[in-house]
């Protein structure tokens, strides 16, 4: 996502057919294209962090992903699936809850 989708996003995407989704609401058009930069830069920390294991990871890991499951929730139920919104829910509180519990594993104090 952020060494081949986003380039693609950021530069070449047309500003009118622009969507982000932060915290389950969709912004289009230029409040989209304005967020890119942000995403990019969120995906690329996680992706060093994660790649090298860095102790800051923990609990940030674990907080994005709880971000990604709430949005889920949010994004479902405001177009009217509160049982998709709760599936969905569920299934990303798995590597939430996963990610919460490896605190040893990035070496967090």
């Amino acid at each position: 996502m952020t060494f081949a989708y986003m380039p693609f996003d950021i530069f070449v995407k047309p500003v009118a057919e622009d969507q982000e989704v932060w915290f389950g609401f969709l912004l289009e058009g230029w409040a989209a294209k304005l967020t890119e930069p942000l995403h990019w830069a969120i995906y690329g920390a996680g992706t060093y962090g994660f790649w090298k294991m860095k102790s800051w990871m923990w609990p940030w890991g674990a907080l994005y992903a709880l971000q990604v499951a709430v949005s889920m929730l949010v994004w479902n139920v405001m177009r009217g699936s509160i049982g998709a919104g709760a599936v969905s829910f569920a299934l990303f509180m798995i590597p939430t809850t996963a990610l919460y519990r490896s605190r040893e594993r990035f070496g967090a104090p």
